[in-house]
């Protein structure tokens, strides 16, 4: 197995012990520490799984000519586990490449996952996603698009105007077209158990007028 990384130094940290005990895509390390706790004292031993991801990037295509989003829609294992619908609504997102920048990987992931190209981005903030397992922290943005309809008749049928993804990955990716203001409603009443979506579609509603105003004369 490799190594596993030393963590970042912090003042109060004491790691004692990390040992990998999965070398998969995504390894698992156990960490054995201890932290100097808020009222100075030294706390007992610790031990936390720590589930290696790294960084990742998400980004919200949006339309401001037609004042629009796409959202993806995908089945996800995970969800059923925790006894949610599986088919989630989803920002177009992944994990960064090896030397890869959030930017870089946020526009690659659209390209992949939708087959847009977003010209021009706005940072919306960076997020851990899981903190008390993982390392994934994930980059995101929103991205100017125009967002096209599909086949004679626009639209397939409620919003969705294709299927996208990328075969090699097995990827089988719904494509939806919002109204922007109906997507930041649903955010609001917590229609989307996805954290980037709402944190994405909240942002995009408290920016919505500036960003429409800039980006769609420019």
């Amino acid at each position: 197995m490799r190594p596993p990384p030393q963590l970042p130094a912090h003042p109060g940290l004491l790691v004692t012990r990390t040992d990998r005990v999965w070398d998969g895509r995504f390894p698992l390390d156990v960490v054995h520490f201890r932290t100097r706790r808020f009222d100075g004292v030294q706390s007992g031993p610790r031990v936390w799984e720590l589930w290696r991801r790294g960084p990742a990037a998400a980004l919200l295509p949006y339309d401001p000519w037609a004042d629009s989003v796409l959202l993806i829609e995908q089945f996800r294992l995970p969800v059923l586990a925790a006894g949610l619908d599986p088919v989630l609504v989803e920002l177009p997102a992944g994990l960064c490449d090896a030397g890869e920048d959030a930017e870089t990987a946020a526009r690659r992931e659209t390209a992949e996952e939708t087959g847009l190209t977003p010209d021009l981005l706005a940072p919306i903030g960076r997020v851990m996603l899981s903190p008390g397992g993982t390392d994934e922290c994930c980059a995101s943005f929103a991205g100017r698009v125009r967002i096209p309809s599909a086949g004679p008749d626009g639209l397939l049928g409620d919003g969705v105007i294709g299927i996208g993804g990328l075969p090699a990955e097995e990827e089988d990716i719904r494509l939806r077209v919002w109204p922007a203001p109906a997507a930041i409603a649903r955010a609001l009443d917590g229609g989307f158990p996805n954290a980037l979506t709402m944190l994405a579609l909240l942002w995009l509603g408290a920016r919505r007028a500036t960003l429409r105003a800039e980006w769609s004369t420019r």
